[in-house]
């Protein structure tokens, strides 16, 4: 969006929440991509680092071991790679850089849910290479309590150290989520450390969606029946256990899904949550860097866009360049129905957010 654009959206938001709110803008999807065997539930975006046209989506089909999978599509939606074998896996999320003693590298972590574990994978352009190595969580709990669904990659900049923040499948109403330091061994596999557990939960539905700001530092989870949170992400923040805003607590239909980020360099961008509609599923934006000398207050809904995905899951966008198809980046969307996934131009998204 250009400069003077966003000053105007920004205008017409502020009093978003004193009228009725807008309407569901209907945009369609640019690829729709092959079908999983079984159940789609959350895709991860990498990019490639010269060649950004052959950057990949990866996918969890969730299922039980053998047929549970991450599949690996390019950005034509045509499936690259399968990697079976996993047991039920739900969420996955992409990070880059981990240190290792053969160099730096980039990761796809994925909960696998029914062995209370992640599992690691190096990704490069040719697909994903396992590198797990001790990775059970919740140590101490018991049944879903200790069974991961969401999880979030967060690379904190003073360091490089990355952490994964992951989601129960149950848990109190206090310190739901865990968050893990991940670290290469000398033998390559990637280890799982817990540093802490946090964060609060209303006690209606779950919590499973989580997406983490890596460049403002801030993890935004979804309650599902009760509104989305935000925590600092470095766990040595001073204020770390403290929540910082309890927002979209109003206007979705269904429960509160996928979570991403739409992160421009100047600090703006968007905040996305689905309503989880069956059929045709809505994707919710809020200001990303709050309002002016309020960046927790992420009240005012700047629009409302729909894609003709049924029941969707798991969301992620990248606001990075993907080559010409995609100059702007992209959203895709978890399609239940047709076990696929959906993928938006960042251009048609933003013009259904037009009042």
């Amino acid at each position: 969006m250009t400069g003077r654009r966003w000053i105007l959206a920004a205008a017409l938001a502020t009093g978003c929440s004193a009228i009725r709110p807008p309407a569901s803008q209907d945009i369609q999807p640019a690829v729709r991509t092959e079908q999983v065997a079984d159940d789609p539930d959350d895709p991860a975006i990498w990019v490639h680092p010269t060649q950004p046209e052959r950057s990949l989506i990866l996918g969890t089909n969730k299922a039980k071991a053998p047929a549970g999978a991450v599949v690996v599509f390019g950005l034509d939606g045509k499936i690259k790679q399968t990697v079976a074998g996993l047991h039920r896996p739900n969420n996955v999320d992409v990070e880059y850089g981990l240190r290792t003693d053969g160099g730096a590298i980039d990761i796809a972590v994925v909960t696998e849910r029914l062995r209370k574990r992640l599992r690691v994978f190096r990704v490069n352009e040719n697909g994903i290479a396992g590198i797990t190595g001790r990775t059970t969580l919740f140590e101490g709990r018991a049944g879903d309590a200790a069974a991961p669904m969401g999880v979030a990659l967060y690379k904190r900049p003073k360091d490089g150290v990355i952490f994964a923040i992951v989601t129960p499948k149950s848990g109190g109403r206090v310190n739901y989520l865990g968050q893990y330091r991940l670290d290469a061994e000398a033998d390559g596999k990637v280890n799982a450390t817990p540093v802490r557990e946090f964060g609060r939960f209303s006690g209606v539905g779950e919590i499973e969606a989580v997406a983490v700001d890596d460049a403002l530092g801030y993890i935004y989870y979804a309650d599902e029946g009760d509104g989305i949170h935000k925590y600092h992400a470095d766990p040595d923040h001073p204020d770390a256990a403290n929540e910082l805003a309890h927002f979209g607590k109003t206007g979705f239909q269904a429960d509160r899904e996928g979570i991403a980020i739409y992160a421009r360099e100047d600090g703006m961008g968007f905040v996305v949550c689905t309503d989880q509609i069956a059929g045709n599923s809505q994707y919710r934006f809020f200001r990303r860097e709050g309002e002016p000398g309020r960046p927790h207050h992420h009240e005012a809904l700047l629009g409302v866009v729909s894609g003709g995905a049924d029941s969707t899951d798991g969301l992620e966008i990248s606001s990075r360049y993907l080559g010409p198809r995609f100059p702007a980046g992209l959203m895709a969307a978890m399609n239940s129905s047709g076990k696929n996934f959906l993928i938006f131009r960042w251009e048609d998204v933003q013009s259904g957010l037009k009042r």
